[in-house]
């Protein structure tokens, strides 16, 4: 067992430069804790923002995200990635993880945006964090069907559930597909659960493949991972079997269409009836009737096109490439016209 968690680790963490290599995936934790998956360094920092202050009120808006952030960062826009956005409930800010260059040699930032849309850049110098590393990330020379190195997907979605920090992603087990449920404030560090499940459209068991978007559901009073996949079943997973080590079987309760890879998620009440909000690569934002979650059975066939939770195609949502909550009636998107990246908050359908 690595003993990454250790008090005077923790300590020391928090008076050195967080040294990111990457941030794939941002949540927040209560009071302000910034939450990043650093899947290349193969590590979780939590960073304590003190943003506690609600700054305003109404919408953010911000037009020609990249073109602003490249100004910001004397660069141009093509050297400009925003792989995740998170908002702060407590504050109202946002918080983006922003790669300056490509490949490997891209420095890693994160940006705020206040209500305002103006952008500054969170000091990796002096911010308080705590940082703790991963035991099982994928080998650094293994490599997928399509010759994508596995180490990109060490984190790809990660979230604050119950006192425990929740990270998807790849391991270096036989079974890649991993959940790692780790404690925080951070404490000793395990083996992730590896996820195994039956892809309904592909006719076939799957444990390699990594969750791509997941959110944390109670089911019957209990927490459960709801995770999507590429091509897209959407699954069920006890957040109680998530033990060091452990093979899980998820339960998969709708297939929502193949040549397709779910982007982002959120769950939401409206007039009396929940739902779940998925954005997609191509097959638009789909609102999915979430009321009774619980009474779909598990589908263990072969199936030809979709089956399970119902959903309709919000039409009037094109190009959204990341979704969070921003409060009670509206999320907050970033969206993709053509080249370029706006950040608009949008009302719940």
């Amino acid at each position: 067992m690595a003993q990454s968690g250790d008090t005077t680790t923790l300590e020391r963490a928090r008076t050195q430069r967080a040294n990111l290599k990457s941030a794939s995936a941002l949540a927040f934790a209560p009071r302000g804790v910034l939450l990043v998956g650093d899947g290349l360094g193969g590590a979780i920092y939590a960073f304590e923002t003190g943003d506690l202050a609600k700054t305003g009120s109404g919408p953010v808006q911000v037009e020609d995200l990249t073109g602003k952030i490249a100004a910001l960062l004397g660069t141009t826009s093509d050297q400009i990635r925003v792989p995740d956005i998170a908002v702060n409930p407590d504050s109202g800010n946002v918080y983006l993880a922003v790669a300056r260059g490509a490949g490997a040699d891209a420095d890693t930032l994160i940006l705020r945006a206040d209500r305002s849309g103006r952008l500054s850049e969170l000091d990796l110098e002096t911010t308080p964090h705590t940082r703790v590393a991963l035991v099982d990330q994928p080998d650094a020379d293994k490599l997928d069907r399509r010759g994508n190195a596995l180490r990109t997907d060490t984190i790809t979605d990660l979230g604050y559930v119950d006192g425990k920090v929740i990270v998807a992603g790849l391991s270096n087990e036989e079974f890649a597909s991993t959940l790692r449920a780790i404690p925080y404030p951070f404490g000793d560090v395990t083996k992730g659960a590896s996820i195994e499940i039956w892809h309904g459209a592909h006719g076939a068991y799957e444990t390699n493949a990594p969750i791509r978007t997941f959110i944390s559901y109670q089911f019957d009073g209990k927490p459960e991972i709801l995770a999507s996949y590429t091509c897209t079943p959407l699954v069920r997973i006890p957040v109680a079997k998530l033990t060091p080590g452990a093979k899980v079987m998820g339960t998969t309760i709708a297939e929502l269409g193949n040549m397709n890879r779910p982007l982002d998620m959120i769950a939401y009440s409206k007039d009396g009836a929940d739902f779940i909000l998925m954005a997609n690569s191509n097959r638009g934002v789909m609102k999915l009737d979430a009321s009774n979650l619980g009474k779909y059975a598990a589908i263990t066939d072969k199936i030809a096109a979709t089956e399970g939770v119902p959903y309709e195609t919000v039409e009037g949502l094109q190009g959204v490439r990341r979704l969070d909550r921003f409060d009670d009636n509206s999320a907050l998107a970033m969206v993709a016209t053509g080249e370029v990246l706006n950040l608009t908050t949008i009302a719940l359908p």
